[in-house]
């Protein structure tokens, strides 16, 4: 088990706002987690430990949008998700963790620029989009190679589901069925490739008690914060992030 302090300075915080991001605050939120966790561990090594806490908060995600989720999306999203993940245990461990901190990184900043800009183009006149199998494919094969690597499938996902405007409750249901589907897929080839060592087994065990703090307390603050918040505060983090891991990864290049 990881004993190190200053490990457990930066996963605690981190494992709580994975929590309230699944509990309501939109996955963009969460997309803080394992970088901050990367200051003390290595990316790969902070994704395995955090990937069974994450099996647990969406058990508690599931049980507390119980019924609440768009069918339609997520025959789209589900099939494809999972051959981004089947795409990433082929190839993400032969990419250099900053090139997939830049990728995340631009995905998440042209999405908010694009929202923004639409947004003031049409005064606040902007339509609502509609369920669509090829955006959505392609948007939620991002989302499950992503994800496979450093569990940042929610910006690529955000952008093809905030569009569409659901109702806060539906919208983040969705996120809940969706990524409870995708963390479960990535368990079989975590498990394949030895992510799952006695140590990261241990430390995981360690943080899983705060998994059902995060939720709830994300799930509490959802029906008490307005839902047009709900999308600004999940627009501001995935815009503040997208240019954190864009900033991290051109640094970590140019220095190698």
């Amino acid at each position: 088990m990881i004993t190190d302090p200053f490990f457990y300075l930066c996963a605690i915080p981190a494992v709580l706002l994975f929590g309230v991001a699944k509990g309501g605050f939109g996955g963009a939120v969460a997309v803080v987690s394992v970088p901050l966790m990367a200051l003390a561990v290595p990316p790969l090594q902070a994704a395995a430990i955090l990937l069974p806490i994450l099996v647990v908060m969406d058990a508690v995600a599931l049980w507390s949008f119980r019924g609440q989720y768009d069918r339609v999306n997520l025959r789209i999203l589900l099939p494809a998700a999972a051959a981004g993940v089947i795409l990433g245990a082929f190839t993400f461990r032969f990419l250099p963790d900053d090139a997939i901190r830049i990728l995340i990184g631009l995905i998440a900043l042209v999405f908010c620029l694009n929202y923004w800009f639409s947004s003031w183009v049409n005064s606040g006149n902007k339509k609502k989009a509609e369920p669509d199998r090829i955006k959505g494919s392609f948007w939620g094969m991002v989302a499950g190679f992503t994800s496979f690597g450093i569990h940042a499938g929610a910006p690529p996902v955000s952008v093809y589901m905030l569009p569409q405007q659901l109702d806060k409750i539906t919208l983040m249901g969705t996120f809940a069925v969706f990524f409870a589907a995708v963390n479960v897929i990535k368990l079989f080839p975590y498990a394949l490739l030895g992510s799952f060592d006695s140590a990261n087994l241990m430390t995981s065990l360690v943080l899983i008690p705060l998994a059902p703090i995060g939720v709830r307390l994300g799930y509490f603050l959802l029906h008490k914060v307005d839902e047009k918040l709900i999308y600004k505060i999940a627009y501001a983090f995935l815009f503040v992030m997208g240019i954190k891991l864009l900033y991290t990864g051109i640094n970590g290049l140019l220095a190698i």
